[in-house]
C-alpha cells in the first residue's frame, strides 16, 4: 500500500498537470494586473482629454464606439459584452469546438484591447468581468498542451481560472471562490473546489506581489448603530433591487432583440448604433461634468471617502451611460459600473437618512444594485465586504444584498448572465451532464 502511494505520488503525469496548472494561475494573476494597470491608464488618458476641452468627447466618443463594434463584429464576436456569458456556455456545453471558440488565447487578447480601447474613448465598461472570460480562457488553452485526463477536470480549470480573475481583479480571494460557485457553476462540486481554491490562492498572491496587498475601495469604519439604519437597510434594498431588476431586463430584452425600429436598427445597422450611443454617451457626460465615464472607481471612491465634488444625479446618470455602453454589445463589463451606480443611489438614499452615517449608507447601496443586476446575493454581499473591508457592516450587508435579490427577481426573473448565456448556446448543442442548463 504504502509502495503504491509513495509510487503514485512520484509519478510524473499527475506533477505535469499541476505544474502547468500553477503556471496557468500565475498567468491568469499577472494578466488581470496588467489589465488593470492598462485600464488605469486608458482612463487617466481620456479624463485628461475631456477635462481641458470637455466637448472633444462628442468626437472621439462615438467615432471610437464605431470602431470598436466595426472591429468586434469582424474579428472578435465571442469578445462581446462582460464575458461572464461566454463563460457560463462554455461550461454548460460538451461541445469543444464551441467551448474553443469562446475561451481562446486570441479572444483574451481581443477581450483586452477592445475593453482598454473602450475606457480610451469614455465607455462607461468594467474590466472585471471581461477578467473572468480571460482568466477562463487561459486556463482553458492548457488543454492543448497537456490534454486533462477527465472532462471534469477540464470544466474545473474552467471554473478556477474565473474564479482567479475575480480574485486578482478586486483583490478579493473569498470572493473569488463564492463567485465560481453562485454564479458560474450554480452548484457546489467537491471534486473542483480545491481546483478552484488553489488557483484563487496563485492569482492572489501574485496580484499581492505586483500591487500590494490593497482593498480595492479602501477601508472603512462605518456602523449602523439605530433603526434608521435598518430603514437605510430596506430603503437600498427595495430601490436598489428595483432599479437593479430593470436594467438586467433591458439588457436581455435587448439581447433577444428589441420590437419595432429601434430593434431593426441595433441589428442591421450595430456600428451606426454603437456610433449613436457614444454620442448620448457623451451628452450624459457633459451633463454629469465628465463623471459618468469609465469604470467609476474614483467616483465610488470619493463618495465613501466623503470627498464629494459628484452631482446629485450621478447615480442616475452612470445607470443609464452603462446601460447605453453595455446595449453597444462592444467587450467590457458592470461589475465596477453597477458598484459606482450604487454608491450614487446610496448618497442619494443618506439624504433622506440624515442621523445615519452616509458612508454605511453608499455601501448599502452598492452591495444592493450590484446585488440587483446579478441576482447573486452571496457574490455581491462578499465582494462589498472584502473591498471596504467592511466586516462591522456584514449582518447589514447580508440583509440588503438578499432584499434586493428578491425585489429583482420580481422584476426580471431570470438572472442576467444567464439569460446573456444562451445567446451564445446554439440550439440542439449537448450540455454538459450533470450541469444544470439556464432557467427558462
Amino acid at each position: 500500500m504504502y509502495r503504491r502511494s509513495r509510487r503514485t505520488w512520484l509519478a510524473w503525469a499527475p506533477w505535469k498537470h499541476r505544474i502547468l496548472f500553477w503556471l496557468g494561475a500565475v498567468l491568469v494573476g499577472g494578466t488581470a494586473v496588467a489589465f488593470a494597470i492598462g485600464s488605469e491608464y486608458a482612463m487617466n488618458w481620456f479624463e485628461a482629454v475631456v477635462t481641458s476641452r470637455p466637448w472633444l468627447a462628442l468626437i472621439i466618443t462615438p467615432l471610437g464606439l464605431g470602431l470598436i463594434a466595426l472591429v468586434t463584429q469582424r474579428y472578435f464576436p465571442e469578445a462581446k459584452g462582460s464575458g461572464i456569458p461566454q463563460t457560463i456556455a462554455a461550461l454548460q456545453v460538451d461541445d469543444k469546438a464551441l467551448r474553443k471558440r469562446l475561451l481562446s488565447l486570441r479572444i483574451a487578447l481581443g477581450k483586452i484591447i477592445l475593453t482598454m480601447f473602450g475606457l480610451l474613448c469614455g465607455a462607461s465598461v468594467g474590466r472585471e468581468g471581461p477578467t473572468v472570460q480571460i482568466g477562463a480562457s487561459i486556463m482553458y488553452a492548457l488543454d492543448r498542451l497537456i490534454p486533462f485526463p477527465r472532462r471534469e477536470l477540464e470544466r474545473g480549470f474552467i471554473l478556477a481560472g474565473s474564479a482567479a480573475g475575480v480574485a486578482a481583479a478586486f483583490n478579493t480571494p473569498l470572493a473569488g471562490v463564492v463567485f465560481a460557485i453562485e454564479e458560474m457553476s450554480r452548484s457546489y462540486e467537491q471534486r473542483t473546489s480545491g481546483t478552484v481554491l488553489t488557483a484563487v490562492i496563485v492569482a492572489g498572491i501574485v496580484a499581492i506581489a505586483l500591487l500590494g496587498n490593497y482593498t480595492y475601495f479602501g477601508h472603512t469604519s462605518a456602523k449602523l448603530l439605530d433603526v434608521d439604519g435598518w430603514t437605510a437597510v430596506v430603503l437600498c434594498g427595495l430601490i436598489g433591487g428595483i432599479l437593479g431588476g430593470l436594467f438586467s431586463r433591458v439588457v436581455i430584452a435587448a439581447a433577444r432583440g428589441l420590437p419595432g425600429k429601434l430593434g431593426v436598427f441595433m441589428r442591421s445597422r450595430p456600428v451606426a448604433f454603437a456610433m449613436a450611443t457614444g454620442l448620448l454617451l457623451a451628452i450624459i457626460g457633459l451633463i454629469s461634468d465628465n463623471s459618468t465615464y469609465g469604470t467609476g472607481y474614483h467616483q465610488a471612491k470619493a463618495l465613501l471617502e466623503g470627498s464629494g465634488g459628484l452631482t446629485p444625479t450621478y447615480g442616475v446618470l452612470k445607470l443609464l451611460a452603462t446601460l447605453l455602453s453595455f446595449l453597444t454589445g462592444n467587450p467590457g463589463g458592470i461589475f465596477a459600473p453597477s458598484l459606482s451606480v450604487g454608491a450614487g443611489l446610496g448618497a442619494n438614499i443618506s439624504s433622506m437618512l440624515p442621523s445615519v452615517p452616509v458612508g454605511a449608507v453608499i455601501i448599502l447601496g452598492m452591495v444592493a444594485y450590484f446585488s440587483g443586476v446579478i441576482q447573486a446575493p452571496i457574490t455581491a454581499f462578499v465582494i462589498v465586504m472584502e473591498m471596504t473591508d467592511g466586516h462591522d457592516m456584514v449582518v447589514p450587508l447580508m440583509a440588503a444584498s438578499l432584499l434586493a435579490y428578491l425585489t429583482s427577481r420580481i422584476i426580471c426573473p431570470q438572472p442576467l448572465y444567464a439569460a446573456l448565456a444562451e445567446g451564445f448556446m446554439p440550439k440542439h448543442v449537448p450540455v454538459a451532464s450533470g450541469d444544470t442548463a439556464p432557467k427558462k
